[in-house]
């Protein structure tokens, strides 16, 4: 992955009434405002949100391409409680 690629993805759904259309960063095919899809925003940078399909989100979604906030935190490396490095230190002395 490169250095600048966000580590994970807000999401969130939207419509609008506004008469507007945009481009699906996924399928590239156009999207309407009025038409049910959603919002996805690089590490929550809403200045950088893209309107998307559902469908496309949800399958880039299955293919581990976008995951959540939590789904990212989740997959960081633990780091010891402190009970249990203060236990560690006491058995090394």
């Amino acid at each position: 992955m490169p250095d600048d690629a966000p580590r994970w993805w807000a999401i969130r759904r939207a419509q609008n009434l506004k008469p507007a259309s945009y481009t699906c960063p996924f399928c590239r095919r156009r999207l309407y405002a009025m038409s049910e899809h959603v919002l996805v925003a690089p590490e929550g940078d809403t200045s950088k949100r893209r309107h998307a399909h559902t469908a496309c989100v949800a399958a880039a979604r299955r293919a581990g391409r976008l995951p959540t906030y939590d789904e990212w935190r989740r997959s960081l490396p633990r780091r010891p409680s402190l009970v249990s490095r203060l236990l560690r230190r006491l058995r090394r002395s």
